[in-house]
């Protein structure tokens, strides 16, 4: 059966959902973080896929921590991890988080809201996509392009 599952972020915080393969994910994604922006607050969740099949835990803020815990509990799918960010960007991070050796796939990062697209069957879960925020209401015009211009230079990510 398809399920769609919506991930609850009622502060429209910025995560990462993805895929991994190890129970040293957890730790390997804490150190990936506090080494890549040391000021970040964050909260991990990994769904443990064999043993004792847990939802491991890690964070330096207490909300973000149990948000992500919430929302790998919902998906129910071995093997993936979901992180929220406060005073950090996935912009920041993607790079050292895609060089963690157990990490297999990034579904998405984002501070829109998500559904996560799961196959549920009888031994277990399989996260087969997201719909990550909206589609679209129409092509950018050329006031769009200048909003897009002048918006990435305000926040410093242009010159």
């Amino acid at each position: 059966m398809i399920k769609n599952i919506p991930l609850e972020n009622p502060n429209e915080y910025n995560m990462i959902f993805g895929q991994s393969h190890f129970i040293k994910t957890i730790e390997d994604l804490r150190e990936a973080i506090v080494n890549t922006v040391p000021g970040a607050k964050f909260g991990i969740a990994f769904s443990e896929a064999s043993g004792p099949c847990l939802v491991r835990f890690d964070g330096n803020d207490q909300e973000l921590t149990e948000l992500a815990v919430k929302n790998v509990e919902k998906v129910q799918s071995g093997h993936c991890f979901m992180i929220f960010l406060k005073e950090a960007f996935p912009i920041n991070l993607l790079p050292t988080i895609k060089r963690v050796p157990e990490i297999a796939n990034i579904f998405c990062a984002t501070a829109n809201p998500v559904d996560v697209i799961v196959f549920e069957a009888e031994r277990g879960n399989a996260v087969l996509g997201v719909i990550d925020g909206f589609k679209p209401k129409g092509v950018e015009t050329p006031e769009d392009k200048k909003v897009r211009y002048e918006f990435l230079r305000k926040i410093g990510y242009k010159n």
